[in-house]
């Protein structure tokens, strides 16, 4: 305990980064031995380690950390390749990684990963001045208690939020559940809804994530992880995830995924007056950028009118079936949007859809969602309200997400024309490899990519999982930090 004694006497400040670097060496090595035999069972309270009396204290972890917790070392977590280079914040302390089973006592915690809780923390040993009682090993929130005082100067705590996220998802069945989804399987779709990776704060914009077909949220690694990394992002965003089966028809998902923010909002602020809610930031891959800006648009009656002859007060069919048709047809912009970033998206549709292995996803990919038993009800009900090139189609539900990406669908053709609302700005970020011709990414071509009247437009040269690009990850990095300081 010696290194902690002369780190809280030091008064130079060479002298306290000197000591503070020993005290963090020896807090290391002491939580590696002792975490090497028991990592799991961590509760407040008194503990030997290392055969000496110790009491452990949290302070300011989240609430929904229940102990007993496990505990790893953040350096002794492997990372993902694909997570990209790591995320690290130096500071006072060793980082450390907490994980405990999703909670079930309050209605927040079915906005948790089913995989669990996880949460980069921070520890480090204190002992009072004199020296001559129990030493504390605190384990302490790196977002909550920013700095801690050590000797004369207050250091930044450090951090390792990376090593959280990557621990936390090691046994993710998402990537496989996101193909199935996509062939039809059924479990993505119970695991559907919004995702919060942080601790719900009412004053920090969301920044939502929304992944494309096929795919899962695991492909925001990257971005998620230069967000927290970054003290000014980390302290006025909030990441979310949208998890979403994507074998229905980008109508179907935008009607979806406004319900999965509907009910978390119900749950998070249900009186409706946190400031969160007027900040929220969307970011979108491939069919979830399309997502993304279907919920910055006002359809009016654009795309109803590109599917059916009759207006939903004239149609000869079951009110249910009008209705339920009819909402997902018919939007507003989402309340309290204010950004979009699009990620390789195909906003004039994509040619990959008419090619061989299109033409075999669409025989695969489910068909059986309520929404399409609707329309398929209300199409067999009054064919003559349904336009022609459409009718056989929706009279036997033959649609999904890789139809509606085709060039000449005619409702997407239609949305071409609607763009995000006024007083929502939008960025588009998109691929295009050498000597790819037509110019794309390609899957995307490039002139589907970009989308006029954009804030910004980056191009680089990259294939379809530009997410994977740092280039594009600081894009993004770039224009939030724009709209955290107001620019």
């Amino acid at each position: 305990m010696y290194a902690q004694l002369a780190a809280l006497r030091a008064t130079e400040a060479a002298a306290t980064r000197s000591a503070s670097s020993l005290s963090q060496r020896c807090t290391d090595q002491l939580l590696f031995s002792v975490l090497a035999e028991q990592p799991s069972g961590w509760s407040p309270g008194r503990r030997r380690m290392g055969g000496v009396p110790v009491d452990v204290e949290f302070r300011g972890l989240s609430e929904y950390l229940h102990p007993p917790l496990r505990i790893a070392l953040a350096r002794t977590v492997q990372i993902p390749a694909d997570y990209g280079v790591e995320q690290k914040n130096a500071g006072f302390g060793v980082p450390v990684v907490l994980l405990s089973p999703r909670c079930t006592d309050r209605p927040p915690c079915e906005l948790l990963p089913p995989e669990g809780v996880f949460r980069a923390a921070t520890a480090w040993v204190e002992v009072d001045d004199a020296g001559d009682s129990v030493p504390r090993l605190v384990i302490a929130n790196p977002f909550a208690i920013h700095s801690i005082k050590v000797g004369d100067q207050a250091l930044p705590m450090a951090r390792n939020m990376m090593a959280a996220y990557a621990l936390g998802t090691r046994t993710s069945k998402l990537p496989r559940l996101a193909i199935w989804g996509l062939l039809g399987g059924h479990e993505i779709g119970r695991r559907a809804g919004v995702y919060l990776l942080d601790d719900y704060d009412p004053n920090k914009r969301p920044l939502v994530m929304i992944h494309g077909l096929g795919s899962s949220p695991l492909i925001w690694a990257r971005l998620s992880n230069a967000v927290w990394a970054s003290n000014e992002l980390s302290s006025r965003y909030q990441v979310w995830h949208i998890v979403y089966q994507t074998n229905a028809p980008t109508l179907v998902s935008r009607y979806r995924i406004q319900g999965y923010l509907d009910k978390a909002w119900k749950v998070l602020d249900p009186e409706h007056d946190d400031p969160a809610r007027q900040g929220i930031v969307l970011v979108g891959h491939s069919m979830g950028g399309l997502v993304a800006r279907m919920l910055c648009e006002d359809s009016g009656d654009v795309l109803w009118n590109a599917a059916f002859h009759k207006p939903p007060s004239m149609m000869e069919a079951e009110h249910e079936d009008i209705a339920a048709v009819q909402q997902v047809f018919v939007f507003r912009p989402y309340p309290g949007v204010r950004k979009a970033i699009f990620l390789a998206t195909p906003h004039r549709g994509s040619p990959s859809a008419k090619r061989w292995f299109g033409r075999l996803a669409r025989l695969l990919v489910g068909r059986r969602t309520p929404e399409l038993q609707s329309l398929r009800r209300l199409a067999r009900a009054d064919p003559s309200a349904v336009r022609s090139e459409l009718r056989h189609a929706y009279g036997r539900a033959a649609i999904n997400s890789i139809s509606t990406l085709r060039v000449s669908q005619p409702v997407r053709r239609a949305g071409e024309s609607l763009m995000p609302a006024a007083g929502i700005s939008y960025h588009t970020i998109a691929g295009s490899l050498r000597r790819h011709n037509p110019p794309g990414d390609g899957v995307v071509p490039l002139d589907s990519a970009k989308l006029d009247g954009a804030t910004s437009t980056l191009i680089i040269d990259s294939g379809h999982e530009i997410y994977k690009d740092p280039r594009a990850v600081a894009e993004v990095v770039r224009i939030l930090e724009e709209d955290a300081t107001g620019n």
